[in-house]
């Protein structure tokens, strides 16, 4: 046996505050935002951390008139896109249009004070505003008590902001993870089959139609209520969408038009406004949005609703859109962010979030977040800073202070084909293809969401989806991978056998590799399904006896008392076997455990070894000398005799 410079060290184990101080540092500030400036003077410090804590502070001073130039051009832009996505998604949630109008002007100057992402474009969406709608409408109905209806939006928007921030300040943005990216994926195209249909409402000129959201209930208010269709609604419907969709279809063809698609809706709310007004629309069937008036928007601190039995139903609403719009808005963020080779940060943006949704529904506002298709057109504009939001908002203010009145004469028709033609871009068929493809577990999570959303709704899609996301992650715990190395020809890199069939089966000695951590829940599958089964399977196709069994830990981050007492075990079994157990590179946090379970004076500190090399030469070396010795006593035994 070759001798080694280096052994494996078995420190004293670190105190239980140092280790609960350093896990906590992992969990909620693994990018450790304050080592920047730890050595700077207390001034310098203090700047330093406003500036952490309120982003506008970082950019501002370095702010000029060059970037204000592209900023104002986005600005402007992205105001043409929010005036008839505001009036549309307000009437997706059956609120006032103008309610629409009012979010579109205070959250984001929020957003450009205490949001970190450059490109983000502040503004409603439509699956927060239908998820609104579902879960408040049960409780209140918005036709028969429009005002009691409103006072719950403003008050689950209140709870929207206090819940997102929250988790900005308790570091808590590991929850958003929980819903991966094959949920959103089926959600978003699960909302936008419901969305789209329901949009016939205003395509075919309906007066009445289902409160229900799932796709049959949908469908059959559509035939039951065909007697209402009105053929002029149905062909300007037809006409608008596909002016927008042959837009959008000429911005992916050739990306520097990408002003024709984010113009695109507003032509259409011009077109559709100045036909209503001279060519007496209304009595061809051809329904408008109604009164708007001029004014910004009014304090609604004093509309908020925590009657008990509202309550549960505010809250609610507030929680999931809240988790929904944060999702969304982060990856959306985080995707512009890459392209760019910027970064954000997710705790910081729930605070954003959150602000804004508090002052929001303090002034008549509700949900808001960063949409896609505003934030894409933000980005194709050319903006350069949050700047741009301030810019959408001041535009705003114009229009809500002079121009409100024009569209009032807004058909209808044009805000349902605009959110149709939006919806249809959120149906990733290509995505859900390769979810297919690489992994079919994606595909059915996937599938989960968006047939749940669609045929039951958005509540039972969710719950669907993360369901079997967190059934998955329990079944990777509980069933962790394992797997039998082998040493490749002519080196010494050692392998899984599996993967590699070329590898070389090392006689006496049974190399295996654990991945994961090791739990009360994995730890007798670890045992009687991985290590006792694979010495079985190799004594059955080999001619010689498994002596030493060697596990690779390198890969196991931790263990607790069960793992432990699960290894106690299997020393005992691998005993009355005459199998000697070997443990190859433990990190620390096991070694640490092992150290105080007294799992080392067990099974003794020679069978712990840094790398499966100098394990294996140690095997070797006491094998032969075992032999040696076996040799040497029945000579002696022939001598005798």
């Amino acid at each position: 046996m070759t001798d080694s410079k280096h052994t494996v060290n078995f420190v004293t184990p670190r105190k239980f505050i140092k280790t609960f101080k350093k896990d906590c540092k992992e969990t909620f500030f693994p990018d450790e935002p304050f080592s920047k400036f730890r050595h700077d003077k207390l001034l310098q410090k203090v700047k330093k951390t406003i500036q952490y804590f309120i982003p506008i502070f970082e950019w501002l001073p370095r702010y000029n008139l060059h970037l204000f130039r592209y900023d104002v051009l986005a600005g402007i832009t992205i105001t043409s896109l929010a005036i008839p996505q505001g009036i549309s998604y307000a009437r997706l949630a059956d609120l006032p249009p103008i309610i629409g109008l009012y979010s579109s002007f205070v959250p984001p100057l929020i957003y450009t004070v205490f949001g970190s992402s450059n490109n983000l474009a502040v503004g409603t969406v439509a699956a927060c505003s239908l998820l609104m709608h579902e879960t408040l409408g049960a409780v209140v109905s918005p036709k028969d008590d429009p005002t009691l209806y409103l006072h719950l939006i403003y008050t689950s928007t209140f709870f929207t902001g206090i819940f997102q921030t929250a988790l900005g300040f308790c570091r808590l943005g590991i929850l958003v993870d929980f819903l991966s990216h094959s949920t959103i994926t089926g959600f978003m195209g699960g909302t936008a089959i419901i969305i789209s249909l329901q949009q016939m409402k205003g395509i075919l000129g309906l007066k009445h139609f289902t409160t229900r959201t799932d796709v049959v209930r949908v469908i059959q208010a559509i035939f039951h209520y065909r007697n209402e269709w009105k053929w002029q609604s149905f062909v300007a419907g037809l006409v608008f969408l596909c002016f927008l969709q042959v837009a959008r279809y000429v911005r992916q063809r050739k990306p520097n038009l990408f002003w024709v698609s984010a113009i695109s809706p507003m032509a259409v709310v011009a077109v559709g406004c100045l036909y209503a007004y001279l060519g007496d629309g209304e009595q061809h069937g051809i329904a408008i949005v109604g009164d708007l008036k001029k004014g910004l928007n009014p304090s609604s601190i004093h509309y908020l609703n925590f009657d008990s039995r509202y309550l549960p139903a505010t809250i609610r609403a507030g929680a999931v859109t809240g988790l929904i719009s944060m999702v969304e808005g982060i990856a959306i963020g985080r995707s512009f962010a890459i392209i760019k080779n910027e970064q954000i940060d997710g705790n910081k943006e729930m605070i954003a979030y959150g602000f804004m949704n508090i002052i929001g529904s303090l002034t008549s506002c509700y949900l808001t977040t960063g949409p896609f298709s505003k934030t894409a057109v933000n980005v194709n504009s050319g903006c350069k800073t949050p700047m741009a939001n301030v810019v959408q908002g001041f535009c705003m203010m114009l229009t809500l202070l002079f121009l409100a009145p024009i569209f009032s004469y807004t058909p209808l028709v044009a805000l349902a084909a605009i959110i149709m033609s939006a919806m249809l871009g959120l149906i990733n068929y290509e995505e859900m293809y390769h979810l297919y493809k690489v992994d079919k577990f994606d595909f059915a999570i996937c599938m989960a969401a968006f047939f749940g959303v669609s045929f039951g709704s958005m509540d039972i899609g969710l719950l669907l989806s993360v369901g079997l996301s967190l059934l998955r992650a329990l079944l990777y715990v509980a069933r962790p991978a394992a797997c039998k190395l082998g040493r490749l020809p002519n080196t010494s890199l050692y392998r899984d056998t599996e993967q590699y069939p070329e590898t070389m089966s090392l006689e006496g000695i049974l190399v295996l590799q654990l991945g994961s951590p090791v739990y009360f829940a994995n730890c007798s599958y670890i045992r009687e399904s991985r290590i006792l089964r694979y010495i079985n399977e190799e004594d059955a196709v080999t001619e010689y006896r498994t002596e030493h069994i060697l596990l690779d830990l390198s890969g196991v981050a931790s263990i607790d008392m069960s793992g432990i007492d699960t290894f106690i075990e299997l020393i005992r079994v691998l005993k009355g076997k005459h199998i000697k157990l070997g443990i190859v590179n433990p990190r620390i946090e096991v070694l640490e455990k092992m150290t105080l379970a007294k799992f080392v004076d067990v099974l003794g500190k020679k069978a712990f070894y840094l790398s499966i090399e100098e394990a294996i030469q140690s095997c070797r070396f006491t094998m032969d000398t075992s032999t040696k010795e076996e040799a040497w006593g029945s000579s002696k035994t022939e001598d005798v005799v």
